[in-house]
């Protein structure tokens, strides 16, 4: 599908009828990164309506000249939102760099926001700020990494903390699919030290619905410890650090992170019923 914005068109997919839930995805990758690990809880769960859009520059939106800082991307998922579901409430997600993102929506408008989850989030794009664990691999399948193409397996090994056919498939199809897609020209602008113009963090008041924030105790991209200092902003929230994964969580932990996730839409559809 395609929603056409004044200056940019952004490509989406749409699945299910309900409550609106808005997912926002990694950078350099594009929708598939965070539709591949929840559309598969949706199937034995009704009632929502899930809209992932693919953010400029990745999947099939393209980059557009007048984008150049992190206020803009965040301004065209504001104008998205307000295009594809005017006036109405809706629950929040965002993986890596789409927790950023999700994180500069709360700040602009979070009474329309009904929960909030952020996976493996970026906390800061500053990396001199960021605090990391070294990287290591927990569970090596050399036989697997044998039969990749060097390149393919160069970047498996790089981000991933289990080793395994499953976990290759996944990333192969829901990570490299999409980051072959991306403009790598108008994503270079977007440097390491990226950031919003403002504090993202720093709220009018504390956001009080239903949050979820899951790090990988082995997530050598964004790490676990920053995630920490925006928890007095949830007091709501639910904080959990896995072992054995990585920043790839959702796929390393699948079945952990399944439960947990379905836990926090409890907690959404509960206050939802309360006050509807």
């Amino acid at each position: 599908m395609e929603c056409k914005l004044e200056n940019i068109t952004i490509h989406y997919e749409m699945y299910g009828e309900g409550k609106p839930m808005l997912l926002l995805h990694g950078r350099p990758l594009d929708h598939r990164c965070i539709s591949g690990c929840m559309e598969p809880i949706f199937r034995n769960r009704k009632g929502w309506l899930r809209i992932y859009p693919d953010l400029p520059g990745m999947g099939k939106t393209q980059g557009v000249d007048w984008i150049t800082t992190e206020d803009q991307v965040l301004e065209v998922v504001l104008n998205f939102i307000d295009k594809v579901i005017p006036g109405q409430n809706f629950a929040l997600a965002g993986l890596s760099y789409g927790g950023y993102l999700a994180r500069g929506v709360i700040h602009h408008r979070p009474k329309a926001v009904d929960g909030l989850l952020l996976i493996v989030p970026s906390i800061t794009y500053d990396r001199t700020k960021r605090s990391i664990p070294a990287k290591v691999t927990l569970l090596e399948d050399p036989a697997l990494i044998e039969q990749l193409d060097p390149s393919e397996a160069e970047g498996f090994e790089y981000v991933a903390v289990i080793q395994n056919q499953r976990v290759w498939e996944r990333h192969r199809d829901d990570i490299l699919a999409g980051y072959q897609l991306c403009d790598e020209k108008f994503l270079a602008q977007f440097r390491d030290d990226s950031a919003f113009s403002f504090d993202v963090d720093k709220l009018a008041e504390p956001f009080d619905k239903a949050t979820l924030i899951l790090a990988g105790r082995q997530d050598h991209f964004v790490g676990y410890r920053n995630q920490w200092d925006i928890l007095e902003n949830h007091p709501r929230a639910t904080f959990v650090v896995l072992d054995r994964a990585g920043h790839m969580l959702y796929i390393e932990q699948e079945d952990l992170f399944n439960a947990l996730v379905n836990e926090w839409l409890d907690r959404v559809e509960e206050s939802l019923r309360r006050n509807p």
